[in-house]
């Protein structure tokens, strides 16, 4: 699964990557202390953004593939 950040007026950013056989791969600039990823089954997956602020406004996107 792929969490993407959309700042208004400006590009997909990715945020960070998560799958059931290793640990969740933040991109520079984002961690887990502020988005945090929890995968309870392979068909749920949940990003809780922490402590809002003004800049996080944003549209947020999951993507997922099935191998």
């Amino acid at each position: 699964v792929f969490w993407y950040q959309q700042p208004p007026r400006n590009g997909l950013k990715l945020i960070v990557s998560s799958s059931t056989w290793s640990h969740n791969s933040y991109e520079d600039g984002y961690s887990e202390a502020k988005f945090e990823v929890n995968r309870k089954s392979t068909d749920y997956t949940l990003m809780t953004i922490k402590n809002l602020t003004l800049k996080d406004e944003a549209t947020y996107f999951c993507a997922a593939s099935d191998h």
